[in-house]
């Protein structure tokens, strides 16, 4: 037995067809629009990177920013008078359910939470999205250019977000940002463990919720290690047998090799401590923590750890971990050195008023003492959002080589009144306020009185949540957020 074990193992043995994990089953068929070399003139621009531009220009050419400043000439391309206007790069949301959560908000859309078991890194938001969702439109009317699209937080792990360009489609993979990396969603806290403990199946603590993070690395070290030795041998010239395929397990060895992002839903200062210190025990990075409302005690932390914090302006107070909020939360954490702050929505409403809910945190801090501006504002739903997502290399900032997603607004974006007129992404208009040719319609919206429909929805809802309780949406949301 020990000579057939070891002739089995020789490098001169013909080998089997090496076996390799397609990691990139479902491809980006996304092409962007056709657009045409533009130059933008004599507006206020925001690049993002924390300068602003008076009377500034901006070139788009070949759906890439070529040129950033003042008194640009150039030839060949339409020449666009923008005096008065404000110009961002496109606005990009971290934290988004939109298409899994569609509206109308009706049972048989609720795609977003598989809440069967504590850990199901096996699904993928992505095949839940459906691209019809109006509310796509809405956003896009708002200056969203990107965003991500997340799993609910009912589990420990979630499973798989999906980055996508917001942009009409038939299809998921005709939005999906090409070579963006997946996120993997995690869960803190209260969401999991009443989940769970009230069905007697662990986690029903925190403690139980750390046990059952640490079990599922420990399982996919293990796996990594099986694979690693699997392909090393195989270069050796062996044989081996290829590790039995599990879909949870790649995702998790994907985090470990640095191919998916960490995002976690975690609000509490002492839980993203321990959720860094578990990266660290399992040699990963800990990633964005999503809702952070008690980032403010821990920003010296985030930022020696490398961690983005995703927050909101004024909304918290909905659950006891919840609680612990101060209104300048974002600034605070925006002013450590080498910090990342994001501000998100979790919102199909809000969405469509990022702008808003940054000039929301800006006011609130500026009334008590900080000093900031609109180009420093900016950045938490732009720039500081693109780094979260591991796509800054391409959008998030108007600098010479990105990618042209590009907002102009009718006046300064942190105004209430504020509207983004033109929306372009990679350079091709995909939103127009003025113009009906460039305010694409769900096709699920085409031919419907979306009024009657919609009155119809809400009405059934309401008769539904008056003869059973657990259906009422004050519950609902609780495993949302």
């Amino acid at each position: 037995m020990l000579s057939l074990g070891l002739t089995a193992c020789l490098p001169n043995e013909k080998q089997d067809a090496k076996v390799v994990i397609n990691k990139n089953p479902y491809p980006s068929t996304y092409q962007a629009l056709p657009s045409e070399s533009t130059l933008l003139t004599n507006a206020t621009i925001l690049t993002g990177t924390g300068e602003r531009i008076n009377n500034g220009d901006i070139l788009l050419v070949n759906g890439k920013v070529t040129q950033v400043g003042n008194n640009l000439s150039v030839e060949q391309a339409t020449v666009i008078d923008m005096k008065g206007k404000w110009i961002t790069p496109g606005i990009i949301d971290v934290h988004s359910h939109l298409g899994v959560y569609p509206n109308p908000e009706v049972e048989s859309h609720s795609d977003g939470n598989e809440m069967t078991s504590p850990n199901t890194s096996e699904v993928w938001a992505e095949h839940s999205v459906w691209p019809q969702d109006p509310a796509f439109q809405a956003a896009r009317a708002g200056g969203i250019t990107s965003l991500q699209i997340l799993p609910g937080s009912a589990n420990l792990f979630g499973g798989r977000g999906v980055t996508l360009r917001n942009v009409p489609s038939e299809t998921m993979q005709g939005m999906k940002f090409s070579g963006a990396p997946y996120g993997l969603k995690m869960a803190c806290g209260e969401n999991p463990k009443r989940v769970y403990g009230s069905r007697k199946v662990l986690p029903s603590t925190r403690m139980g919720n750390v046990a059952g993070y640490r079990s599922a690395w420990l399982a996919a070290t293990e796996y990594k290690r099986d694979w690693d030795k699997y392909d090393s041998d195989y270069s050796a010239g062996k044989n081996p047998d290829a590790p039995k395929r599990d879909l949870a397990l790649d995702t998790l060895m994907g985090v470990l090799d640095g191919e998916i992002l960490i995002h976690n839903h975690c609000y509490k200062a002492e839980e993203m401590a321990v959720m860094i210190d578990l990266g660290n025990e399992f040699n990963y990075h800990s990633g964005t923590f999503h809702h952070a409302i008690e980032g403010y005690k821990v920003a010296d932390l985030l930022a020696a750890n490398g961690n983005c914090a995703a927050m909101w302006p004024d909304w918290w107070g909905f659950k006891m971990e919840a609680y612990d909020m101060v209104e300048e939360n974002v600034a605070i954490v925006d002013a450590v050195k080498n910090s990342c702050a994001v501000v998100h929505s979790d919102s199909a409403t809000t969405i469509q008023r990022l702008n808003q809910e940054a000039a929301k945190v800006m006011y609130r801090a500026n009334e008590n003492g900080f000093a900031l501006k609109e180009e420093d504002a900016i950045k938490w739903i732009t720039a500081n959002a693109a780094k979260s997502l591991g796509i800054n290399d391409e959008v998030g900032s108007l600098e010479a080589g990105k990618n042209a997603d590009v907002v102009v607004w009718n006046m300064n974006p942190f105004s209430v009144y504020a509207q983004a007129e033109q929306v372009f992404i990679d350079g091709a208009k995909v939103y127009d306020r003025f113009d009906d040719k460039y305010q694409a319609k769900s096709d699920f919206l085409l031919g419907q009185q979306l009024d009657n429909h919609v009155s119809k929805v809400v009405t059934q809802l309401e008769k539904k949540s008056a003869t059973n309780p657990a259906t009422h949406p004050a519950i609902k949301p609780a495993n949302k957020k």
